[in-house]
């Protein structure tokens, strides 16, 4: 029946429902994305090519959602744009992406998270190929076992700190909304409350809910007894870390490389419970997306469906940014590789990085609670209250 119906919307599409596409030829497909995906889409254009005769072509642009943002209304933009899933919300909200729709079989191939990261007010906008979360990174020569709870890695850490030696057990790079999230979202923190549609409501914000407070007052914790340093940037945290300086670290995959290269024999695991509660890492979510002003939307829907949502495109796409698939037949032929186990199980406890631009508004406020806090200049509710009263003028643009 797919591949019927597969047959019957290219036909359609070179019997006459084909327009001149933006920059290109009749029927000619355009995808924008980054230098590291490109070639796997050159790629996979030509055996699309080489099946129906119609050509694709793949452009480098840094910035494909802030270009398609202009371009695609003036009927100059990609039918295809590869990227990140936070962007949707203001890309949709301008009229700017189709739905994509997946038949039920193909949807159970993905790993769910990755779905809920592209959909939007109940439809999908975006095919996902790859997650990434933080997780706890951990040192196997310091830490053999990671703790499952962090009442047990608070008792480990305090045991490996030694501040005089410049040896400590447990840091987060603070102070850093998206790296103490799961810590906040444990004890039931929330950034965006929801619309009945499900999309999320800007003015519902839960960072100075009870959760929250909670949350925060964990790693106010973390500061009084001596394990957390307030004003531990990335570099002082990484650093440590492959110095075997430091013995566990909530970090991303963006870290492993620098690790490796430094030689310290570590291990990535979920990060540990919280008064028996999972803590929840922002999980970001890379995939494909359709222009609502692409004259080739049924032929671009073919391209992903039969050409990228495969095993084989989806590892070519893994090999390119190991991170790990969102697609689960890729996942599980990756699943021996203990960094993409580590970084993929942290991220299925994970929650979608908010996608909506009001986000922007929360940084800033969020990063400065967080350092009021950690100095120990205002207790976590005022702080964290004052905070969400900042962000809700801001989006009200007062």
């Amino acid at each position: 029946m797919k591949k019927f119906l597969t047959v019957f919307l290219v036909l359609m599409m070179l019997i006459g429902l084909i327009s001149i596409a933006s920059a290109s030829e009749v029927g000619k497909l355009l995808i924008w994305c980054d230098a590291d995906r490109a070639p796997v889409l050159e790629e996979v254009g030509k055996e699309f090519t080489a099946k129906y005769n119609i050509p694709v072509e793949v452009q480098e642009v840094g910035d494909p959602h802030r270009r398609l943002t202009t371009a695609g209304p003036a009927g100059e933009g990609a039918d295809l744009i590869i990227g990140a899933h936070d962007w949707i919300g203001e890309l949709i909200e301008n009229g700017l992406l189709e739905p994509i729709s997946l038949f039920t079989e193909l949807r159970s191939k993905f790993v769910p998270v990755s779905l809920e990261a592209f959909t939007y007010g109940g439809k999908l906008y975006g095919l996902p190929y790859a997650t990434e979360a933080v997780a706890l990174f951990y040192n196997k020569d310091l830490v053999p076992e990671p703790p499952a709870t962090f009442e047990e890695l608070i008792t480990i850490a305090k045991g490996l700190t030694n501040r005089e030696k410049g040896e400590y057990g447990f840091l987060i790079q603070m102070p850093d909304p998206y790296h103490s999230f799961p810590l906040l979202s444990a004890t039931g923190g929330y950034i965006f409350g929801e619309n009945p549609d499900g999309t999320a409501n800007p003015l519902d914000i839960g960072l100075a809910s009870e959760g929250a407070i909670r949350g925060a007052n964990l790693l106010l914790r973390l500061v009084q007894e001596g394990i957390e340093v307030p004003g531990a940037d990335y570099q002082t945290v990484i650093g440590l870390f492959n110095e075997g300086k430091l013995a566990m670290m909530i970090a991303g995959p963006w870290t492993i490389e620098g690790i490796r290269e430094a030689g310290i024999n570590y291990g990535i695991a979920k990060i540990p419970t919280i008064d028996g509660q999972v803590a929840k890492p922002f999980v970001g979510v890379q995939g494909c997306m359709v222009s609502a002003f692409s004259e080739n939307k049924l032929l671009t829907r073919t391209f992903l469906i039969d050409f990228v949502a495969t095993k084989e495109t989806m590892l070519k796409l893994y090999e390119r940014a190991n991170r790990p698939p969102a697609f689960l037949p890729a996942l599980e032929e990756v699943s021996e590789n203990p960094d993409i186990k580590g970084i993929a199980i942290s991220a299925a406890d994970g929650i979608p990085m908010p996608k909506i631009p009001e986000m922007a508004s929360v940084w800033g406020a969020w990063a400065d609670a967080l350092e009021l806090i950690v100095n120990q200049k205002l207790g976590p509710e005022q702080a964290l209250k004052d905070a969400v009263e900042h962000m809700k003028k801001a989006i009200q643009g007062e």
